[in-house]
Formats: C-alpha cells, sequence, structure tokens
C-alpha cells in the first residue's frame, strides 16, 4: 500500500510541476497577483524560521536559540559566507547555553 501512495504522490507532483511548464505561456498572471505571490512566499519563510527559532516542542525555545539566530542574521546581513554564518548562529547558540542561559 505505501509503495502505491508514494508512486501517486511522485506522479502528481511530476504533473503538477509539469503543469506550470506547458501553462506559462498560456496563462497570464497580473503584476499585482504576481507580487502579492513574492510576498505570500516571503512572508511563509519568515514564519518558518520564526517558528524554528521560537518554538520547541509546545513552548518557548529559551533565549539562547533566538540569540543564536540574530547573530546569524547578522552575520547574513553583513554578506558574510554562509559557513561562517552557520558556524556564528550554532557557536553563539552552543556558547549561551554553555553558560546555563537555556
Amino acid at each position: 500500500m505505501t509503495g502505491w501512495a508514494v508512486a501517486v504522490l511522485a506522479g502528481g507532483t511530476y504533473l503538477i510541476r509539469l503543469s506550470g511548464l506547458v501553462l506559462r505561456r498560456s496563462l497570464v498572471i497580473p503584476a499585482r497577483v504576481s507580487r502579492l505571490l513574492d510576498l505570500g512566499a516571503v512572508a511563509l519563510l519568515v514564519a518558518v524560521a520564526a517558528t524554528g527559532a521560537l518554538i520547541e516542542g509546545v513552548g518557548f525555545a529559551g533565549w539562547a536559540r533566538p540569540a543564536g539566530v540574530a547573530l546569524g542574521a547578522l552575520a547574513a546581513w553583513r554578506r558574510l559566507p554562509l559557513v561562517v554564518v552557520v558556524l556564528l548562529a550554532a557557536g553563539g547558540t552552543a556558547g549561551l547555553r554553555a553558560l546555563g542561559i537555556p
């Protein structure tokens, strides 16, 4: 049963992606709708990032994780390499937790 479900979902995903290529030239999306779709994608990404940074289980994740994320965001804003951004965020969080800040 699981194999069939995976095959159906894979086929559906393929058809959805193919429909974007097929309908690209025949479907005209107004500029305002296109802008709203872009903003919706950004809002969704921010919501997922905020949830991951602030929530653990059903409660607040503590202060170390949001501080590490903020440090990583600052490093990204300064256009540091991705490896440095990740290491600063993880190191900041680990350092705060080592100091006893949850």
